[in-house]
């Protein structure tokens, strides 16, 4: 077989601009990004070009759009840039040092505890960086299908049939009703003792309401869904001011300064059991420093479960004038 010669030649560094003003579609906003000027990051994509032998760009307007043989460059380029951060953080593992960059992007509500399962984590392996993304279902889904992060924590199993998910953290949902709520108080409420209370429901689409509509639908529930909010910020204040009850996560409900505004109701059939999930795309090839986070999160879910636990009891008001305790079983609440 005689000896492979490349169609081309290509420095890291051209490859390195190219991406950047792929991703950006504009030459001067690359440059920004790779603190150049504008006319070197130019004369890097023209050789890179001319290496090539096809157009990588077509401009239209002020606007730089890929052509196909620019797509398929960029497809090699981020497998490079993958591949080459992998090796880095393979080698420091070999070294006995984790380090390299951890990409994770969680729905919002887990906002009110990744950060305390992060600290730790960083503490014990401060030579890795971490972006953290916060946002919506459905932009995680977007993420999900764009191999956009590592991980995804995410509080319902997903549709996708392309993911492995790992559970490590109960999940419950509960009933949460302002402190002066005449069923404040009282035990082993009947499901039926909320027909008619005035509701907050969250979004259509959300995981949290599909799983209160079933249940109320099991149960021939009916409330009055006073308002529709988005935010669990939005219903929480909502639930302060007297505008109705809701059901949320408990984890909600242990972020600063909600104590005393809330109270948990001991309703028949709740706490509603589900799960934060830890996922990520099937046959994915976790990085050292993904791998690490993944096995510590499913080591740690238990601990995290128990030093939540003073929090919930406080924001619950708990124990109360009857006497009855929150607490934590393992990590489930009871």
């Amino acid at each position: 077989m005689g000896e492979f010669k490349p169609l081309f030649h290509a420095t890291l560094h051209q490859l390195k601009v190219f991406e950047a003003t792929a991703r950006h579609g504009s030459f001067t906003r690359a440059a920004e990004e790779l603190y150049l000027t504008q006319p070197t990051v130019s004369i890097q994509v023209k050789q890179l070009t001319k290496a090539v032998g096809l157009p990588l760009f077509e401009q239209i307007g002020k606007r730089l759009y890929l052509t196909q043989a620019g797509q398929q460059l960029l497809n090699t380029c981020q497998q490079v840039f993958e591949g080459l951060e992998q090796f880095e953080m393979a080698i420091a593992d070999i070294k006995g040092m984790k380090q390299g960059q951890l990409r994770i992007a969680v729905i919002t509500t887990a906002k009110y505890f990744v950060p305390r399962l992060l600290g730790p984590f960083c503490q014990r392996f401060p030579g890795i960086d971490i972006s953290l993304k916060v946002t919506n279902h459905q932009n995680i889904q977007e993420r999900m299908a764009n191999n956009d992060d590592d991980l995804y924590i995410i509080s319902q199993t997903p549709d996708q049939p392309d993911l492995t998910v790992h559970p490590f953290l109960e999940n419950p949902l509960v009933v949460i009703a302002p402190k002066n709520h005449p069923l404040v108080g009282k035990t082993n409420i009947p499901i039926q003792a909320l027909n008619g209370e005035q509701f907050i429901m969250r979004e259509p689409g959300s995981g949290t309401r599909q799983a209160v509509q079933s249940l109320f639908e099991e149960h021939d529930v009916e409330v009055k869904v006073r308002l529709e909010l988005g935010s669990n910020e939005a219903i929480k204040q909502a639930i302060a001011g007297g505008l109705g009850i809701s059901v949320l996560s408990v984890h909600t409900i242990i972020s600063e300064g909600t104590t005393g505004e809330y109270a948990i109701l001991d309703v028949e059939n709740f706490p509603i059991e589900r799960h934060w999930y830890a996922a990520h795309l099937a046959g994915k090839q976790l990085s050292v420093v993904a791998d690490t986070f993944l096995k510590y999160l499913l080591a740690e879910s238990h601990d995290m479960a128990q030093k939540l636990l003073p929090g919930i009891q406080l924001a619950a008001g708990k124990p109360d004038d009857n006497g009855q305790t929150l607490a934590l079983t393992g990590n489930k609440l009871s």
